[in-house]
Protein backbone atom coordinates (compact mmCIF):
# COMPACT_ATOMS: atom_id res chain seq x y z
CA UNK A 1 0.00 0.00 0.00
CA UNK A 2 1.52 3.10 -0.82
CA UNK A 3 1.35 6.33 1.48
CA UNK A 4 0.57 9.69 0.30
CA UNK A 5 1.64 13.12 1.32
CA UNK A 6 -0.67 14.92 3.10
CA UNK A 7 -1.26 17.95 1.70
CA UNK A 8 -0.50 21.49 4.40
CA UNK A 9 -1.00 24.80 3.61
CA UNK A 10 -0.25 27.75 6.02
CA UNK A 11 -2.26 30.68 5.86
CA UNK A 12 -0.14 33.08 7.73
CA UNK A 13 -1.67 36.87 8.21
CA UNK A 14 -1.82 39.24 11.17
CA UNK A 15 -5.56 38.83 11.44
CA UNK A 16 -6.14 42.14 12.72
CA UNK A 17 -8.97 40.65 13.27
CA UNK A 18 -10.10 38.41 11.12
CA UNK A 19 -12.45 39.48 8.09
CA UNK A 20 -15.03 37.19 6.95
CA UNK A 21 -13.00 37.78 3.83
CA UNK A 22 -10.13 35.65 5.68
CA UNK A 23 -12.85 32.99 6.66
CA UNK A 24 -13.93 32.90 3.37
CA UNK A 25 -10.64 31.47 1.78
CA UNK A 26 -9.81 29.86 5.18
CA UNK A 27 -13.27 28.04 4.07
CA UNK A 28 -11.74 27.27 0.33
CA UNK A 29 -8.54 26.19 1.43
CA UNK A 30 -9.94 23.99 3.80
CA UNK A 31 -11.35 21.99 0.63
CA UNK A 32 -8.53 21.90 -1.36
CA UNK A 33 -6.02 20.51 1.82
CA UNK A 34 -6.14 18.13 4.00
CA UNK A 35 -4.84 20.65 6.63
CA UNK A 36 -4.89 24.35 6.77
CA UNK A 37 -2.66 26.16 9.29
CA UNK A 38 -4.02 29.77 9.72
CA UNK A 39 -0.73 31.27 11.20
CA UNK A 40 -1.03 34.20 12.94
CA UNK A 41 2.22 36.48 12.70
CA UNK A 42 3.35 37.92 16.40
CA UNK A 43 6.07 40.02 15.25
CA UNK A 44 4.77 42.55 13.54
CA UNK A 45 5.63 46.46 12.56
CA UNK A 46 2.15 47.22 12.17
CA UNK A 47 0.24 48.34 15.60
CA UNK A 48 -2.34 46.12 16.36
CA UNK A 49 -5.72 46.11 17.90
CA UNK A 50 -5.50 42.83 19.29
CA UNK A 51 -2.24 41.31 20.88
CA UNK A 52 -1.49 37.76 19.26
CA UNK A 53 -3.15 35.60 21.92
CA UNK A 54 -6.35 37.26 21.15
CA UNK A 55 -5.75 36.87 17.64
CA UNK A 56 -5.20 33.61 18.08
CA UNK A 57 -8.18 33.08 20.10
CA UNK A 58 -10.78 35.01 18.00
CA UNK A 59 -9.58 32.30 15.05
CA UNK A 60 -9.72 29.55 16.67
CA UNK A 61 -13.02 30.14 18.07
CA UNK A 62 -14.16 30.63 14.17
CA UNK A 63 -12.54 27.51 13.10
CA UNK A 64 -13.48 24.90 15.59
CA UNK A 65 -16.33 23.24 13.39
CA UNK A 66 -13.03 22.57 11.01
CA UNK A 67 -11.18 19.14 11.21
CA UNK A 68 -8.60 20.19 8.89
CA UNK A 69 -8.08 23.95 10.12
CA UNK A 70 -6.20 24.74 13.37
CA UNK A 71 -4.77 28.48 14.38
CA UNK A 72 -1.20 28.95 15.51
CA UNK A 73 0.31 31.86 16.52
CA UNK A 74 3.88 32.50 15.29
CA UNK A 75 7.04 34.61 15.33
CA UNK A 76 10.19 34.79 13.20
CA UNK A 77 10.82 33.53 9.75
CA UNK A 78 7.29 32.48 7.89
CA UNK A 79 9.47 29.84 6.09
CA UNK A 80 11.20 28.38 9.21
CA UNK A 81 7.11 28.46 10.23
CA UNK A 82 6.16 26.69 7.22
CA UNK A 83 8.94 24.15 7.17
CA UNK A 84 8.07 23.38 11.41
CA UNK A 85 4.62 22.80 9.66
CA UNK A 86 5.65 20.26 7.28
CA UNK A 87 3.88 22.17 4.66
CA UNK A 88 4.35 22.65 0.98
CA UNK A 89 2.01 25.65 0.44
CA UNK A 90 1.24 29.11 1.57
CA UNK A 91 -1.67 30.79 1.08
CA UNK A 92 -2.05 34.25 -0.30
CA UNK A 93 -5.07 36.46 -0.78
CA UNK A 94 -5.55 39.08 -3.56
CA UNK A 95 -8.18 41.24 -3.23
CA UNK A 96 -6.92 43.68 -6.14
CA UNK A 97 -4.68 44.15 -8.75
CA UNK A 98 -2.25 46.32 -6.20
CA UNK A 99 -1.53 43.52 -3.92
CA UNK A 100 -0.80 41.53 -6.57
CA UNK A 101 2.90 43.22 -6.98
CA UNK A 102 3.76 43.02 -3.48
CA UNK A 103 2.28 39.27 -3.25
CA UNK A 104 4.21 38.65 -6.41
CA UNK A 105 7.61 40.01 -4.61
CA UNK A 106 6.90 38.30 -1.27
CA UNK A 107 6.04 34.60 -3.16
CA UNK A 108 9.35 35.05 -5.35
CA UNK A 109 11.33 35.79 -1.80
CA UNK A 110 9.66 32.90 -0.08
CA UNK A 111 10.57 30.41 -2.89
CA UNK A 112 14.14 31.74 -2.55
CA UNK A 113 14.34 31.19 1.01
CA UNK A 114 12.57 27.53 0.94
CA UNK A 115 12.66 26.04 -2.91
CA UNK A 116 10.05 23.53 -2.14
CA UNK A 117 7.57 26.25 -1.25
CA UNK A 118 4.51 26.73 -3.51
CA UNK A 119 2.48 30.00 -3.31
CA UNK A 120 -1.20 29.92 -4.00
CA UNK A 121 -2.93 32.74 -4.82
CA UNK A 122 -6.98 32.77 -3.75
CA UNK A 123 -9.17 35.47 -4.33
CA UNK A 124 -12.08 36.20 -2.03
CA UNK A 125 -15.41 35.94 -2.80
CA UNK A 126 -17.15 39.58 -4.69
CA UNK A 127 -18.70 41.03 -1.65
CA UNK A 128 -15.41 40.41 0.82
CA UNK A 129 -12.76 42.00 -2.29
CA UNK A 130 -13.32 45.43 -0.67
CA UNK A 131 -12.84 43.93 3.12
CA UNK A 132 -9.25 44.60 5.02
CA UNK A 133 -8.54 44.47 8.23
CA UNK A 134 -7.27 47.87 8.52
CA UNK A 135 -10.53 50.00 6.92
CA UNK A 136 -12.52 47.41 9.50
CA UNK A 137 -10.33 49.09 12.14
CA UNK A 138 -10.63 52.35 10.77
CA UNK A 139 -14.51 52.17 10.55
CA UNK A 140 -15.00 50.47 14.10
CA UNK A 141 -12.15 53.36 15.69
CA UNK A 142 -14.67 55.97 13.92
CA UNK A 143 -18.24 54.39 15.65
CA UNK A 144 -19.23 53.02 12.15
CA UNK A 145 -20.78 49.16 11.98
CA UNK A 146 -18.46 46.12 11.32
CA UNK A 147 -20.84 43.64 11.35
CA UNK A 148 -21.17 43.39 7.59
CA UNK A 149 -17.60 42.65 7.24
CA UNK A 150 -16.43 40.33 10.76
CA UNK A 151 -18.37 37.67 12.35
CA UNK A 152 -20.70 38.09 15.45
CA UNK A 153 -17.83 37.02 17.91
CA UNK A 154 -14.93 39.17 16.31
CA UNK A 155 -17.56 42.40 16.71
CA UNK A 156 -18.35 41.74 19.85
CA UNK A 157 -14.64 41.44 20.57
CA UNK A 158 -13.74 44.96 18.95
CA UNK A 159 -17.09 46.70 20.54
CA UNK A 160 -15.34 45.47 24.29
CA UNK A 161 -11.63 46.74 22.92
CA UNK A 162 -12.86 49.95 22.00
CA UNK A 163 -15.37 50.20 24.48
CA UNK A 164 -18.16 51.32 21.74
CA UNK A 165 -20.86 50.87 20.73
CA UNK A 166 -21.48 50.28 16.77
Amino acid sequence: MTQTKKRIAVYPGTFDPITLGHEDLVRRAAYLFDEVVVAVAGSTSKSTLFNLEERVALAQDLFTSYDNVKVVGFSGLLMQFVQDQSAQVVIRGLRAASDFEYEFQLAGMNRKLYPKLETLFLTPSEQYMFVSSSLVREVAKLGGAVDQFVSKSVEDAIVKKLKVSL
